[in-house]
This record gives structure tokens, sequence and C-alpha cells, in this order.
């Protein structure tokens, strides 16, 4: 099991990701709401545990480079056999390592503070026993590329990666003390004799009886203790009270601790997935001179859905509310807390933009509500959008409308309605059956009932605001036109057309013209007015509204490409003033972490005066590459600033334009660590080839080509017969009896002659 690669990976984590110098400091203010007025402690649990391995060197190193200079190091303390201390997430080494691959059949069962545990545990084991065992990720929802690299540390192990920086503080926390002297083991001498060699800042229990024996003999002055509070209903084993009864006992507490630790959920409850009102927790401390520090923080765990799945956002409810803050918060990704408090917090609401690149939204603000809907528009604008877009689809009777997809199955619950009948196949739009928007009328589809978009719902079953999944109406390009006009927080809007050829030639509606006519009507054509982008992935399109208006014309390619030929760029110049790219474009992925090959299209692209926009960017930490640490900000950062992007395609504008006012923006080489764009690559070459998928002969990198680009002109709009629906397809079930009624009626009319 001793695997060599540990000392190379480790090695390689100083050229990791925000390699920058730890010596920055974050940007303090005397307006903190904590207990002493300092900034809230930044508490890295076991390192960097949300990426890496628990307790790992390359954890713990990690944490160190990318989060506040004064970070805190967690060291959940373990014994082993022969009293050797490891920093280790439990005394059962059975989840978190590979102890059964090493040591098979040698399962234990013991009563762990009052619950029957199976598994390998430290007590049984001399730490020379365990130096063959290596780590493994305790999560399983999180990469396990890096397991099987690292090997178990001692404290003394841990304190030697501190050396590098005088402000990281060591916390050590002592779960498992009554377990431990079943055993024999005296976790209060260790704990003494580590104190006197390196300096311990924190000590945390859940057991009143350990941190009462431990008080006389440390230096209140040097060494902070922590009383841990789980499980309301858990008790703690030296005093059999119950943790929620002890929440009542604050100036009890206070004669054995300085603070508390406690489950964010004691702080901000969670009900149904939605914060409830705070609890008086936080200053019922501070009133009794407690210091009041929350654990629960991962970026990939399930958040209240207040947060819009931004971790971020979690971190300023605790620290920068208005009315008060924690002293500090146990986090697995510590770049997170660290940049809330020195970056994003007590930013004036009217803060300065610092950073120019344009946010875009996809669909509105359709991470939060129905795609197109008025609500999603209204919020988009609310949180602070610069360039607000709208599909156009044509209804039957030909009224653009704003909607992500021809295809109304997509964004409503028409499958719930007698318009299924409308459901038919035309494989020059999509495979599969679809309810198209142009075979309904727009008072038909105005009736419909929105739904929330979904994109990670199939694959990794997370689900948007159910609260808001089927709010908000759909609004005619009119409508949307009207509702942006005046609007002076914008800074323009972006009108997407596709399927134009189709509507054209076997629908008989003009996409373009109606919405060069909607735009006109509007006064969008006149000067000053806010500047309209028309978007689409046809060039045919884009050529067309270039020879009547004089409106910027966006050109999306909808495949993922590295690199486009001199051709075709030649090409989108001739009809394009920007170009629309995917994320993967300009940082692709392998087995979910980022490649060191770099593309060279952004650059190309903005070299030959074209802007560029990327998408689409979510919140939701599955839509990013483990390189970005589960934060939609820190995915944002690097694309701006290490890429270079005009603008970006967002699902949730407010994080974007949250990250434009940040304070640690435009600082050069003062940019704290925690603000600096990842390193691309740096990731994967770290990753053991035996833990990724089985190899492939690599693909070579897409190339946008002339051919690609050139599509055929637009054809002439056909003139179609009145009917139910277009020729050459099936009339729905339900729309054949409007027809028969009507042949019946004439026949009876031409009947009724003949008798005359």
């Amino acid at each position: 099991m001793c695997n060599p690669r540990a000392f190379v990976l480790l090695v390689l984590l100083q050229f990791l990701l925000l390699g920058s110098s730890v010596s920055a400091k974050s940007n303090g203010s005397s307006q903190w709401k904590t207990l002493t007025g300092s900034p809230p402690l930044v508490i890295a649990r076991g390192g960097f545990s949300g990426l890496l391995p628990d307790s790992s060197a390359a954890a713990y190193y990690l944490a160190l480079q990318t989060s506040v200079a004064d970070v805190a190091l967690w060291c959940d303390v373990q014994l082993t056999k022969d009293a050797v201390g490891i920093c280790f997430p439990d005394p059962n080494l059975d989840q978190c390592s590979f102890i059964s691959v090493v040591f098979p059949n040698q399962s234990r069962s013991y009563l762990v503070n009052g619950v029957q545990n199976t598994g390998y545990f430290s007590v049984d084991y001399n730490f020379k026993d365990l130096s063959d065992v290596r780590l493994k990720q305790c999560v399983e929802s999180r990469s396990p590329v890096f397991d099987d690299s690292f090997p178990i540390l001692t404290i003394n192990d841990v304190t030697k990666q501190m050396t590098q920086t005088k402000t990281t503080a060591l916390w050590l926390n002592i779960q498992y003390d009554a377990f431990f002297r079943q055993h024999k083991l005296n976790m209060k001498s260790f704990v003494l004799s580590v104190s006197k060699k390196v300096h311990v800042s924190y000590i945390s229990s859940p057991e009143i009886g350990f941190l009462k024996s431990i008080k006389p003999l440390v230096n209140a002055k040097r060494t902070k203790l922590v009383f841990r509070f789980l499980d309301k209903n858990g008790t703690d084993p030296s005093t059999n009270q119950t943790y929620g009864s002890l929440l009542k006992k604050l100036t009890f507490i206070k004669t054995f601790a300085s603070g508390i630790l406690v489950p964010k959920g004691y702080i901000w409850p969670v009900e149904a997935s939605y914060l409830q009102p705070h609890t008086s927790l936080v200053s019922d401390a501070h009133k009794v001179g407690l210091e009041v520090y929350a654990s629960g923080f991962s970026n990939d765990d399930s958040f209240s859905f207040n947060y819009s799945y931004d971790p971020l956002a979690e971190y300023l409810q605790f620290i920068d509310n208005g009315t008060f803050s924690v002293d500090g918060v146990l986090s697995d990704n510590p770049v997170t807390p660290s940049a809330a408090i020195g970056c994003f917090s007590q930013l004036d609401t009217n803060a300065t933009k610092r950073d120019k690149t344009l946010i875009i939204s996809n669909y509105g603000a359709s991470g939060d509500y129905p795609a197109c809907t008025n609500v999603a528009y209204n919020k988009a604008i609310s949180d602070g959008v610069d360039v607000l877009d709208c599909p156009v689809q044509m209804s039957k009777d030909g009224t653009p409308f704003c909607l992500n997809s021809i295809d109304l199955q997509e964004s409503t619950t028409i499958a719930k309605t007698s318009f299924m009948d409308y459901s038919i196949s035309i494989p020059e739009i999509k495979s599969g059956n679809g309810i198209f928007a142009f075979n309904l009328t727009w008072t038909d589809i105005k009736g419909l009932t929105p739904s929330i978009l979904n994109p990670f719902a199939t694959e990794f079953k997370m689900f948007r605001n159910p609260k808001y999944i089927n709010t908000g109406t759909f609004v005619t390009l009119s409508d949307f036109l009207s509702m942006t006009k005046n609007e002076t927080t914008l800074s323009g809007i972006l009108i997407t057309v596709e399927n134009a050829a189709y509507l054209a030639e076997k629908q008989g509606l003009s996409v373009t013209d109606a919405i060069i006519d909607a735009l006109r009507s509007a006064g969008f054509d006149k000067p000053g007015s806010q500047k309209v982008y028309i978007q689409s992935t046809d060039s045919a399109v884009l050529l067309n509204f270039k020879q009547k208006t004089n409106y910027e014309l966006v050109y999306k390619i909808d495949k993922i490409v590295y690199d486009a030929s001199n051709e075709a760029i030649e090409d989108i110049k001739s009809f394009a003033d920007a170009v629309v790219i995917n994320k993967k474009s300009v940082f692709p992925w392998d087995n979910g972490f980022l490649t060191s090959n770099t593309t060279r299209i952004v650059p190309k692209l903005q070299a030959s005066n074209l802007s560029v926009f990327v998408g689409t960017f979510s919140n939701e930490f599955v839509s990013q590459a483990w390189d970005f640490l589960s934060d939609s900000t820190v995915d944002i950062n690097s694309f701006i600033q290490d890429a270079g992007i005009d603008g970006i395609v967002t699902d949730f504008p407010k994080t974007a334009a949250r990250y434009r006012k940040n304070k640690c923006l435009n600082l050069g080489e003062k940019t704290p660590p925690y603000m600096q764009p990842v390193r691309v690559g740096s990731l994967y070459e770290l990753i053991s080839q035996a833990s990724m998928s089985p190899a492939q002969a690599p693909a070579p990198l897409p190339l946008l080509t002339e051919s690609e680009v050139v599509e055929p002109p637009l054809p002439d709009v056909a003139t179609i017969a009145s009917a139910p629906l277009s020729l050459g397809h099936p009339v729905p079930k339900n729309a054949q009896p409007k027809v028969t009624v009507c042949l019946s009626n004439v026949a009876v009319f031409i009947a009724s002659l003949l008798l005359l």
C-alpha cells in the first residue's frame, strides 16, 4: 500500500491553484459584530477536506494556500494504542482510510459514547502499524481521485506544515475522551504534552468533564477552550445532560470555556429547506462573554433554498447580516469563508463596480424562477444584470414571445394538459417528440403554467427552489420591450433567434421581421436607446439582421471548440460583433477536472475585435470543475481574471453582480490568495491514472471551420393555408373535432342552399 506519489503530490501542491503567498491579510474592519470586534475566524476542518482526503498533508497545505493568513487548522485528535496523537475525523478509521485493505477481516465492535460502532479503531493499533494505511475521501459524493496517496498524520506532522506562517492557528478537537479513557489512554495528559511543545490556540470538546479537567492546566491567554454542542437530543457523556438543555446554561458554560461551537442550525434554523428567523443564541452568548463558532459548512452540502446554491451567500448570512456576526466558522472549504470575510463583507449596497465584464441573463434569473417569466426578469433586473435576454418563439397566430425553448414541454406543465395530444416529431428541430409553440395560439400559451428548469435534477438530484416552481407568467416580446425600455440599470437587451428557416418555410412565420417590427415600434431603433444584441447559432439569421438593422450581432457556437480557423473567424466577422462559447471551450475538462490543455479560442477571437461571452454559469457546484473548489465565485473569478472574457451568461445574475463589487479586485500583487484565479491543469496532473476512467485515445481538440459557420440564406416566408397544423404533420387528436364541426356546418349550409 505504500505509495511514493504522496511526496510528489505534496511538492506539486506548492504550485496548486491559488498558490500565492499566504501572507495576504484579510480586510478587517472595526464594524464587525463579533464579540471582540475582530473579523471572524476561518477554521479549516481537516484542512481543505471538501476536495482532498480529510486531515491529509495535501488538505492542510491547500487550506494554508487558499485561506486568510490566520486560518485555524482543525485536527480531530485520536489516540493510537501506543498513545500517539493522530489527526483523523473519527476513532473508527474504516470510513476515511484503506485500513481494511491493509488489515483484512480484523474489524471490531465498541460502544463509542453510548453508540455501538463496528470497524477498525485507532486504539487497536500502534502508530507504526498505521504507516502503510492511506487516506481516502470520507464523503462519497466527492471525487475519489486523490485516494490512496496520503498517510495518516500525527499532530506533529501538521504543526510542521504550519511553520510557513506565524499567524496560522492550531485547533485541537477532543470528542471522544470518555472512549479513550475506557481503553486506558489519557487524552488530557497527551494534550497538555502537545501544548508544551507547540502553540495550541484552541481546544474544543463536547465533554464538559474534559474541559473542566484541563482548564486549570492551560494558559488562558494562549489557548481558548471551546465547548462543542452536538445534536440537541445528544447527551454529554460526562454529565448525562442533553445539549439542548445545556443551551440554556450559557453562564455555567462560561465558567470553563471562552466560547461555544454550535451546528449552524442552532443559529439559523432550517425547516423544509427554508431559513427560519434566527435565534437569539449569538447575542445571548455574547452578553455573557462567550464567543460563538458555527459548524457544518460545506460547499457541496445541502443548502437552504434561500441561498440559491451559493455557498458564499450562506457565510454572509452568518457574518454580515447587519444584526450579529459569529466569531468563526468551521468549514470543509475554507477558501469561501475567507473570501466572504476578506472581500465581500460590509459592502455598501451602492458599492462601485470594480469590473466591467458584462452580466448577461440566461432566461432571466432562471436559477430562481421559471425561465423567461415576468418574475424571472424582474429578479434579474433587481439582482444587477446588465443585459436581459429574450429567446423569441412564435405562436400559431404570429405573436412573438419570450421562452427558452420552441418545445413547450421544456418549461411548462403542458404535458399535463389536453394539449398533450399536440405532441409530434419534427426532426429538423429536435430529436423525439415535442409540443411546439407554433401549433398553439398566444391565448393558449399564456394560459399555460410555467415550470422551473432543473438542469441538474436527473443526474445529480439537485432541484431548484420548489417554492417558485410554477410561479410567474410568460410575456410577449412587446411586453418584454416595454419592461426594459426605461430600466436605467440595464445596459442592453439580448434577443435570441433560432429555427428561423423552419418557421419561414414550413410555418409561414417570419420571426426576424416580427422582431424588427417590435423593436421599431418600441423605439429601440432610435439613437440613445438601450443597446440591442441579436443572437443566433445561424449565420443567415445574423446576416438578415445586418442587412436591415444596426444592432449588435452575436454568434453562438453551439459546440465545444478550442480553436477556430482563420477562415472561420473572417466569416464570423462578416456578420457578428461578438461570439458566445461554452465554458468548456475556455477550460477543457476531463473526469471533472480542468486539463492542462490551453485553448486559443478566446484570445484569437478577441484579436479579431470580437467580444467573447461565455456560458452558462450556474451556482450548483456540480456544474463546475472540481478545480473551482465547489464555489461559484471562484468559478466566475477564474474565467474573468485568467481567461479575460468579456461577458458571462448566467442563471444567477445576483452571484455575478456581487462579484464585481468585491473589495479584492484590482489589487494587483496585493490580491489575497482566495481571490486569485485557479492554476489550470494543476490538479489534473496530481491525479493517479489508476483512479481515472478507462484509458481512451485522446480526441483531437475540436476546431471551428469555415464550413460550420456558413449557412444557406433564409428562405422566403411561405404562404401556408389555414389549418390546425402545418402541412406535412399529423393533426392533433383534440384539434380534429374542431375541423370536423367546421366542415359539417359548411355542408349543412350548402345543402340548405340546394333546397331553395
